[in-house]
Order: structure tokens, then C-alpha cells, then sequence
């Protein structure tokens, strides 16, 4: 296309005999220096939108007459002088977009995507997607852009990414117990997964004090786990942490995807169902730049029960179910901590012998009978 738009640039010039050549090139530098300055920003795929939706209305008679005329001639006239400076304009735009079609910013003829659009911010999930992210191009992690060649790139920043739903009275219970249900899942999502002194393996005192400590089933296991965490007791099923001697995260911003719900629970309660994905990017702390991510899945149900009829502690959330799929972490070690894989260290853990799977598909549930095996990630 290139080389066909120099060729119409030289024939035009050159077979018009009555524009000298020094005013001719004075007009594309003035035409293209005015374009730049007021082009249109609307892509021009939205204008033929418009327009053909503007002619359906015609053909259905849905138009008040004379939509094509504009006003009255009274106005008309007033405006004559304004639409003779556009009718040069567009006479400008129309030579200049010939002889240097790059001038003419977004997509003019709708044959790709504008970058900004590849990159703008996802709007917020209100529903199981239908399939995993599109693969990014590839793209290397650096310390500037942790997130390149990730589909989190366009994922919310942090609490930003836990959105609550409106509440309502659900089940005979208030719409007030059902707004400090949903604040408090949030709180614990976000005290448990973005604090930093979480994430830098620190106690989570703020996210153990939403649970209610009546329930020696989950309050228990996790305070066992913090202080000595094996196999059977450990923090990692509630709290996102990295052992600081280890890894420190890169900037603060965890990229977070997912969804919450509400709806009457079967302890007189609020029932609320959270299902976020958080993205991690790390680097070692012995200084080297390499950069990787860890991805870390979430789905808690909680609810606040009726103290009058359940042995419960007022305002704290019990824990109905919870699980999490963890990616790109060392398997099998039970020290408390995600351990991200690196290229250029040594891996920690046995290898891998699970399935190959993708960390940012969120289309499909856990499955509670999955393969425990260790698996690997098709990327990260």
C-alpha cells in the first residue's frame, strides 16, 4: 500500500499543469501541519455506524423532515460563512488523506484495532467468562512493565479489581446484614491477598480478625499455620505471602480479576460466593532483574449467621467453603510461603508431573476431584 500511495502522490503532481510545484508542496505541508492539529479523534468505523443506522431511520420514516437539510433557511443563512470554512476543510482533508493516507489518526478503513483499544481496562466481571484470555503477543516481564505479554495487563488494579454488588434483603435477612457480608468478604479478600505486609509474609492480623474465632475448623488451622505450617495446616489455603529473604514484589500493584454474589445461606444468613484470580510480579532479592509472576486463584464461601439461633460470633464471617489453585509456585513445600519459579535459578520442589494448564482461564470452576499432582503452567 506504501508504494501504491507514492505512485498516486507523483502521478498527481505531476499531471496537473496548472499548480506550480512550490505552491503544490506548500499546500501539503500547510494541509498536513492543520490536519495533525484538528483531525477528528472518532475512529471512522463509528461514524459509519452512525450513518447507517441514520439511513435504516430514513428508509422506516423514523426522521423528521428535512433531517438532511439541517434548519431552517433563516439559520442557514446565518451559518453560510461557517460551512464555507468547512467545505475547504474537508476539501483539505480529502487531497491530504490521498497523498499521505498515515495522516489521518485511528483506523480509517476499520482493517485493525488501535493499539489503545488492545490496551484499555477491562470492565468489571459480572459472569463466568466463556473461555481463557486470547494469547498476548510475547512479551518479556521487566521491572518498567511487570505485567507485558500478560492478559492481566488490562485487568483492575488491586481492591479496585473487588467490586460489591448492591445489596438486598435476601432469605428474610436485611439489607444491612447483607451490605456488612459483602464489605466484609471484600476486607478479607483484600487484607488476605493485597496487603503488602501480607504479601511480605508478615502476620495478617487485619484478615484473621473478619474470621469468626468460634470456628476452630478455619480460624484454628490457619493460627496453627502461621506458627508452624505443614502439610495439614497451612496459610497459603487463606493468605498470599512470599518469604521476604526470598523475593519482594515489583511495585505495588497486584492485578485482580473475578466476581462476587450474594443470596440467602442455610444458617439464617447471608451466603456470599467470591471467585478473584490475582496476579504477582516478583524478582529475586539478590538483585537480579528477571522478573516472573505468580497467579493465585481464590473461591471463598462465606456468610454471617444469625447469633440468636447459631453459635456465632456477631459481625464475623464463617468460613462455608474455600479453595485456591496456586500457579507458577513451588509444589510440595510447606514452609508458609509462595516460592515463584525462576529461569535462571534452581527450581524449588520436586518437578512438575501434573497437566499443562492455563493460570488465567477462568471460564471453568475448580473442580474439587482435580488431579493434586503438580502441574506447569502454559504461561505466566
Amino acid at each position: 500500500m506504501n508504494g501504491l500511495s507514492q505512485a498516486l502522490e507523483l502521478t498527481h503532481v505531476s499531471e496537473d499543469p496548472k499548480i506550480p510545484d512550490d505552491v503544490w508542496e506548500q499546500f501539503a505541508r500547510d494541509s498536513e501541519r492543520d490536519i495533525r492539529d484538528s483531525a477528528p479523534k472518532e475512529p471512522s468505523a463509528r461514524a459509519r455506524e452512525v450513518t447507517e443506522r441514520l439511513r435504516r431511520q430514513e428508509a422506516r420514516g423514523e426522521l423528521p423532515e428535512g433531517w438532511r437539510t439541517g434548519p431552517a433557511w433563516q439559520e442557514k443563512k446565518s451559518r453560510k460563512g461557517l460551512w464555507g470554512v468547512l467545505g475547504v476543510a474537508v476539501a483539505v482533508v480529502v487531497a491530504v488523506v490521498a497523498v499521505k493516507p498515515s495522516l489521518v489518526p485511528g483506523d480509517l478503513f476499520g482493517g485493525g484495532t488501535a493499539p489503545e483499544a488492545a490496551s484499555s481496562p477491562l470492565p468489571q466481571e459480572t459472569a463466568a467468562p466463556t473461555a481463557a484470555p486470547s494469547a498476548e503477543a510475547s512479551q518479556v516481564p521487566t521491572l518498567d512493565d511487570p505485567f507485558a505479554g500478560s492478559p492481566a495487563k488490562r485487568w483492575a488494579d488491586g481492591a479496585a479489581g473487588i467490586a460489591v454488588p448492591k445489596a438486598k434483603s435476601v432469605g428474610g435477612q436485611s439489607e444491612a446484614k447483607a451490605e456488612q457480608a459483602l464489605e466484609l468478604t471484600k476486607k478479607l479478600l483484600v487484607e488476605s491477598n493485597l496487603d503488602p505486609a501480607t504479601l511480605r509474609g508478615e502476620r495478617p492480623e487485619a484478615a484473621l480478625d473478619v474470621l469468626d474465632p468460634l470456628q476452630k475448623n478455619v480460624r484454628g488451622i490457619l493460627e496453627a499455620g502461621l506458627r508452624k505450617p505443614d502439610d495439614k495446616h497451612d496459610p497459603l489455603w487463606m493468605f498470599s505471602r512470599f518469604d521476604p529473604k526470598e523475593v519482594r514484589t515489583v511495585g505495588d500493584v497486584v492485578k485482580t480479576r473475578g466476581r462476587m454474589t450474594f443470596k440467602a445461606g442455610d444458617h439464617a444468613s447471608v451466603l456470599v460466593h467470591a471467585d478473584y484470580t490475582f496476579v504477582y510480579p516478583v524478582v529475586q532479592t539478590n538483585g537480579s532483574p528477571e522478573v516472573t509472576r505468580t497467579i493465585v486463584r481464590r473461591i471463598l464461601d462465606v456468610e454471617i449467621s444469625d447469633p440468636a439461633k447459631y453459635q456465632v460470633t456477631p459481625g464475623k464471617l464463617s468460613v462455608v467453603k474455600w479453595d485456591q489453585d496456586i500457579n507458577n509456585s513451588a509444589c510440595e513445600v510447606y514452609d508458609g510461603y509462595l516460592h515463584p519459579s525462576f529461569r535462571s535459578a534452581e527450581p524449588t520442589g520436586p518437578d512438575p508431573t501434573g497437566p499443562t494448564k492455563d493460570p488465567y482461564d477462568r471460564s471453568k470452576p475448580l473442580d474439587p476431584g482435580r488431579d493434586k499432582a503438580c502441574g506447569t503452567v502454559s504461561r505466566v
